[in-house]
């Protein structure tokens, strides 16, 4: 299940980061996104989601929420 899938307010556990480019895993990974790491969608949007890694929140774009495996 990816993150465009998940339920708003609950907490999920990365699992997963299914991307080929190099930038955006290094990007995920200054925010705090990569595997075993807590995860919570806030809310969902036209054009992606809300969701809160650690003690910051951020808009993902779906392409993105769709690549991060929960």
């Amino acid at each position: 299940m990816n993150l465009t899938q998940a339920q708003e307010g609950k907490e999920y556990i990365i699992r997963q980061i299914e991307t080929e480019d190099e930038e955006l895993d290094a990007f995920l990974f200054s925010l705090g996104c990569y595997s075993g790491e807590p995860i919570t969608v806030i809310s969902h949007l036209k054009g992606g989601c809300v969701v809160s890694i650690k003690d910051g929140r951020y808009n993902i774009d779906n392409q993105l929420a769709a690549a991060i495996l929960i």
